[in-house]
């Protein structure tokens, strides 16, 4: 068994057991390969040990990639997107984890509404929140939502307009926790985010708000615990980079 085999086995053992301290089934988590410096031919050796989701940060990089291996993958659009780079990730990702404003989602609607997808499949959509309040982080700002309302009238105002828009199909949220030392550290932001997808859910029921998208490789067992549907996993899987 190779080590990319080993690592990735060992990362799904993780997952199972965090579900099963939970009592949650382990198909409820999509675990997504953070495929970011990767080549196709590794990406292609974790698709034959069974690992068939990849997260990617720019489109620049995940081009090439797509365009190689296709749709025997499924595409996860993590990184942050310039509005000139809308038209790529419109035609070529299966999930978008990282819609930061509503901005961002009119330029999807409109390039949805003009056949920019190219098929049928739905343009799956989780709006990235910033639950920390680290300004070098993206996402709409969430830190303290429910007890600051300005934060909470803005980000209301901002999940109004997206979840209004067609096409556009919200599935849930999308965090990125802070650095910590030890993954306890980073139980509140995940708690929170769960709350707040909670919150959204019930002010705005025509969204579908099933997905959480949260947990990395030092602190994903906690974020399962936690609820998330979705955890983003590199080094973990694909080792340190050089």
């Amino acid at each position: 068994m190779s080590d990319l085999a080993e690592r990735l086995e060992a990362v799904r053992r993780e997952i199972d057991a965090a579900c099963r301290r939970v009592g949650r089934p382990t198909e409820s988590v999509t675990l997504i390969a953070v495929s970011k410096a990767q080549s196709s031919a590794t990406i292609q050796e974790a698709m034959r040990y069974g690992q068939l989701d990849f997260g990617e940060n720019r489109v620049e990089e995940a081009l090439e990639k797509i365009a190689e291996i296709g749709s025997a993958a499924t595409w996860h659009m993590i990184g942050h997107v310039q509005s000139r780079k809308a038209r790529d990730v419109v035609a070529l990702f299966d999930y978008v984890h990282s819609l930061d404003s509503a901005r961002l989602a009119e330029r999807y609607a409109r390039l949805l509404a003009d056949g920019g997808r190219g098929d049928a499949r739905p343009f799956r959509v989780l709006i990235e929140v910033n639950i920390s309040g680290e300004p070098n982080k993206h996402g709409v700002l969430a830190a303290d939502w429910q007890h600051n309302r300005a934060v909470r009238q803005i980000l209301w105002s901002e999940v109004r307009l997206m979840v209004g828009l067609p096409l556009v199909q919200i599935e849930g949220l999308m965090t990125i926790a802070p650095i910590v030392s030890e993954p306890e550290q980073a139980r509140p932001y995940f708690a929170s985010l769960r709350a707040l997808r909670d919150a959204l859910a019930d002010d705005f029921p025509q969204a579908d708000w099933h997905s959480l998208s949260m947990g990395m490789s030092d602190d994903y067992t906690v974020a399962i615990e936690e609820g998330a549907t979705h955890v983003r996993i590199g080094r973990a899987i694909f080792g340190e980079r050089r």
